[in-house]
């Protein structure tokens, strides 16, 4: 079962909610989000490759350790000897009996053997022993191979590994962050949109019940017909305004489950979004500018790329340094080459150092040290960039904090003031003292009131969380 599927079914089973609904907080929202966005998907597998990188350096420590071995086949045997002394040998009785035929009838009469025949054989048997049986041959060795010096490139590309490893890390990081920043904002324009569905249902409740007040007034003579129909238009504009907001909090909850990974038409609920006024955050203690750049990840990831590309420079200072192996091998063969070509096997073991001093191949080595420092400095340079971006921003959300929060006291005293103006006005309508239209502007700037109250609430929570996330003040899971 994917994930997508996993992480609404439990929380469907464990939080408590409307029926067939699921009831999710903020967090809640952003465990589901991280766990199912496909980009930290890629981000948390680059990490475990990275591991295996860094497994794969550690690994150049080691000895190389290898096997071969071979078979072949030859249609002939070698022989050391001339097929014309190799004829001679084999004939050497013959030509001896024809050299000395009175000595080989006195060997024959004395000892009743041919001599000559017996002197066949020896000669064919000697030409034999300088025949070498190579039509199979049987070849292996097992070589060893240990760095002793490098020129300090094992140890750069260990480091650089174990630093590309925390690279990913922070990358994954970052891309943590911006999610979760998408998952806020969708969150909490959700519950903005929430609260401005049931302004408009209260709104929509009021003028239908003016309407209701004005169709007895009218009978009675009180209200004029005039007042009738504009009470009419505005429960009507009451009803469209409900039905808009019915249909935004409908595709903003489809948002925020694409975001989580959930499916888009699951029912869900807000912890946050039946509350009548929006959560103010608390204050948090301000960091300095050194504080946040050490906890940003992206400048921690620069850092490290930094740090990277000093590496780099080391490996390739190393291509112009000698390199020093010591080498083992043993090598086995069959025939013997050892032991006069016999048809057994034998080897021999040999242990060397190897040196390798590179001289000159136009200059490749120092143009790659100068290429490194180059990227190196390029990577400053780009700290700095950062870091600067990152102070503007954080000077901006400081200040745009500063402004919701009093935003956010002037719409709580309006919203006390058009309360008090729409109850007195409510009232004089009821008693004939107040025209329809003033009524309706006090239900107008009532709503409207609310609204901004509403707006100010989640512009201080949104704004709170950006900062939050800025100054790496906010706990991520």
């Amino acid at each position: 079962m994917k994930m997508k599927t996993i992480i609404p079914a439990l929380l469907l089973a464990i939080l408590p909610g409307t029926a067939g609904a699921v009831t999710l907080t903020l967090q809640q929202c952003r465990d589901s989000a991280i766990a199912n966005n496909s980009g930290l998907k890629i981000a948390r597998q680059k990490i475990e490759i990275a591991g295996y990188d860094r497994k794969i350096a550690l690994a150049n420590y080691f000895p190389d350790i290898s096997a071969s071995g071979a078979y072949m086949y030859n249609s002939r045997n070698l022989n050391l000897l001339t097929e014309n002394a190799s004829g001679a040998l084999s004939g050497l009785g013959s030509s001896m009996q024809e050299a000395m035929p009175d000595l080989f009838r006195y060997i024959e009469n004395l000892t009743s053997v041919d001599a000559a025949a017996r002197l066949n054989e020896i000669g064919s048997e000697i030409s034999k022993a300088f025949e070498l049986d190579i039509q199979n041959v049987v070849i292996g060795s097992v070589n060893l191979k240990q760095p002793v010096f490098m020129g300090g490139k094992i140890v750069a590309s260990n480091k650089m590994a174990k630093l590309a490893e925390e690279l990913a890390g922070t990358q994954y990081e970052t891309g943590r962050n911006e999610v979760v920043s998408q998952v806020d904002n969708a969150y909490w324009q959700t519950v903005s949109i929430s609260g401005k569905k049931r302004l408009a249902q209260d709104y929509a409740d009021l003028l239908h019940q003016m309407l209701r007040d004005t169709e007895i007034m009218e009978a009675e003579g009180m209200a004029t017909k005039a007042d009738l129909l504009t009470v009419k238009v505005k429960a009507n504009e009451a009803d469209m305004l409900l039905t808009k907001a019915s249909n935004g909090l409908v595709l903003s909850k489809m948002l925020l489950c694409k975001l989580c990974g959930m499916e888009l038409d699951s029912e869900i609920e807000l912890a946050d979004e039946g509350l009548e006024a929006v959560p103010v955050p608390g204050p948090v203690q301000e960091k300095s500018y050194d504080e946040i750049f050490a906890d940003r990840p992206e400048i921690r990831s620069l850092e490290l790329a930094g740090q990277i590309y000093d590496r780099r420079v080391a490996v390739a200072r190393a291509d112009m340094m000698p390199h020093i192996a010591v080498t083992a091998s043993y090598f086995v063969t069959n025939p013997n080459l050892y032991h006069s070509f016999r048809n057994d096997f034998g080897g021999m073991f040999n242990v060397g150092v190897a040196i390798n001093i590179p001289i000159i191949h136009g200059c490749e080595a120092m143009q790659k040290v100068r290429k490194a420092k180059a990227e190196a400095v390029l990577t400053g340079y780009r700290i700095e960039d950062a870091k600067e971006k990152i102070s503007l921003q954080v000077t901006q959300l400081r200040k745009r904090q500063e402004e919701a929060s009093v935003k956010l006291d002037m719409a709580l005293h309006n919203l006390e003031s058009a309360e008090e103006n729409l109850r007195t006005a409510t009232v004089g309508y009821g008693e004939g003292v107040v025209p329809a239209n003033t009524v309706l502007a006090a239900q107008t700037a009532w709503m409207q009131a609310h609204s901004e109250y509403i707006d100010a609430g989640v512009e201080m929570q949104v704004v709170a969380g950006e900062l939050g996330m800025a100054e790496m003040t906010t706990e991520i899971k």
